[in-house]
């Protein structure tokens, strides 16, 4: 069988962007996406994202260039993660809860081109700008205006963007031949981990391993055709969990809102009887504590990953009629990598058992290996649910790597194998949970959050002698940091707690700020001098959970 091998007519490159063809060929007269009183059809936002990919390369964006987008989840969202790799560029979504300066850093380091800014952003996008070293090249400006929207007369700030997005979008040719990967491994996104502010992590991603995540998310969560989906998780959050991409391949509904609340979102699933919605463990905080959260005429189907749900937050959120799917992944895995795949023996179980199950993190989805194993030895674990070991991942849809970190990659990456850093256990029967983080990253409302960067800004407060970050349970953003703060003798201006939430805040994207300061005479250490941080989160979590329910 010599003479059988891969030919261009059997090896086309992998690539979501044919799901989008594909759309509105199929169901070109069906609802695309819903945005207040604003509806698209297949057909329409295929030939939107044709016009908006050819003028995008009309001002010179090339191939592997990197295009960003600050934006909410609005339509214009949505269909940039079309458009811009259609134009042959990268496309790179910038998280809307970050400050000026972090924007920054990131864009000089993506050496970002082009920018598509959404008008209640474009304050925080010229300030980032302003930033930049002087001399040092900018990029291009789009302003996304709200839809429908109407500017009476040129300001100072939008005099800086080079166009409006739909006047971007009409200029293009709706015939336009969009730019295909050369290879499936050519680039399509760039995500930034979050915390990352003094060293970026730029994670990149290939057309073949998202087209691969993005049918292996449709089928293990078992979504069927013409779904109607809520965008509650944000895009810019890797890239919705790549269902932007899943839901043009299943000719879906794409109901978007700019922001969202409990009352919304019970509105929005009874009008257009949504079907499916992704989030973190906080939307499920949401629903089951609102008021408004009777139970469902239909059953919504929500996936969470993020920060591990607490069994009885699930609990609570089932008895709403919602069916919960528990996944796990990393940004640099594209989407869900394990999920705790439901065996059906479990409905015997009492609620409170099943919520416990449901808990676990899971087992490795189709396309993807998962294991626990000895950090040191490379081992796996005893299957007992109590020896610890770190998780490691393999499979179709891991990132290409760090983008100008070689040596960062090639840390986490090593063995034939993807090093979390996050700590588990491997139970009898397979499935995995989740203990702690071995890296301290604290998650909070699903975005994470570095330890060790607040700790660098908390350092920097002249009476801070010591400081030590780590999670606190909070009943509504599920993790907050929690400072342990030692103070230098004598000096006693400005450090209350509040005054030393307010510092941070002053210096961080107000969700990384720690929303508790501990004072204490001295962090406890080891003998090499090492912060025993598993000691300071054993004190943070006898404290009990958070339940302040305003947001950063």
């Amino acid at each position: 069988m010599d003479e059988l091998k891969p030919r261009p007519e059997n090896s086309t490159p992998l690539t979501p962007l044919g799901f989008l063809e594909r759309a509105a060929t199929v169901y070109g007269d069906c609802t695309s996406i819903i945005y207040n009183s604003v509806t698209y059809n297949w057909s329409e936002t295929h030939r939107r994202c044709l016009q908006l990919a050819s003028s995008i390369q009309s001002i010179g964006i090339r191939r592997s260039d990197v295009v960003s987008v600050l934006a909410p989840n609005i339509p214009a969202m949505y269909e940039l993660h079309f458009a811009v790799p259609m134009a042959g560029a990268v496309l790179n979504t910038i998280n809307t809860r970050l400050d000026s300066r972090t924007i920054s850093v990131l864009l000089r380091h993506s050496e970002s081109k082009l920018i598509f800014v959404d008008y209640q952003s474009s304050s925080l996008i010229l300030e980032a700008l302003c930033l930049f070293p002087p001399n040092s090249p900018r990029p291009l400006l789009i302003l996304i205006n709200e839809v429908g929207q109407v500017l009476e007369s040129p300001t100072t700030t939008t005099l800086d963007f080079i166009s409006t997005y739909e006047d971007f979008v009409n200029k293009g040719r709706p015939d336009f031949e969009w730019v295909r990967p050369v290879s499936e491994w050519d680039p399509i996104v760039l995500n930034y981990t979050s915390g990352t502010t003094s060293l970026p992590k730029g994670v990149v991603h290939c057309h073949r391993g998202i087209f691969i995540m993005t049918i292996n998310c449709l089928m293990d969560w078992g979504v069927k055709k013409q779904p109607v989906y809520l965008w509650t998780l944000p895009m810019f959050h890797a890239n919705g969990w790549c269902f932007p991409w899943g839901i043009a391949a299943m000719g879906g509904v794409n109901v978007c809102l700019r922001k969202f609340d409990a009352v919304s979102i019970f509105e929005v699933i009874r009008v257009h009887n949504v079907t499916h919605m992704c989030g973190a463990p906080i939307v499920l905080n949401m629903l089951t504590n609102s008021p408004d959260g009777k139970p469902l005429i239909n059953p919504v189907q929500i996936m969470t990953a993020g920060a591990p749900p607490p069994a009885a937050v699930l609990l609570k959120t089932e008895a709403l009629g919602f069916v919960v799917s528990h996944g796990y992944g990393l940004t640099e895995t594209a989407s869900i990598v394990a999920s705790c795949a439901w065996n059906p023996n479990w409905d015997k179980l009492s609620p409170e058992k099943r919520a416990r199950m449901k808990a676990r993190q899971g087992v490795g989805t189709l396309i993807n290996v998962v294991d626990v194993v000895d950090p040191e030895t490379g081992k796996s674990v005893n299957r007992d649910g109590s020896t610890l070991g770190e998780v490691v991942i393999r499979g179709g849809s891991l990132m290409l790597g760090y983008l100008k970190d070689p040596v960062g990659t090639s840390k986490c990456i090593k063995d034939g194998w993807f090093y979390t850093g996050d700590v588990a256990v491997m139970d009898p029967d397979g499935y995995l949970t989740i203990k702690d983080r071995s890296k301290d990253v604290i998650i909070s409302g699903g975005e994470n959050i570095s330890s060790v960067e607040v700790e660098s800004v908390l350092y920097t407060h002249p009476a801070v002698k010591e400081a030590a970050v780590v999670a606190r349970d909070d009943e509504f953003w599920g993790e907050t940091p929690c400072a342990f703060v030692c103070l230098k003798e004598g000096i006693k201006v400005g450090t209350s707690e509040k005054e030393l939430v307010e510092y941070c805040r002053e210096r961080l994207p107000h969700f990384m700020a720690p929303k508790t300061v501990v004072f204490i005479k001295e962090l406890p250490k080891t003998s090499t001098g090492k912060i025993k941080k598993f000691e300071l989160r054993e004190q943070a979590k006898a404290m009990g959970p958070g339940i302040k329910m305003s947001g950063p």
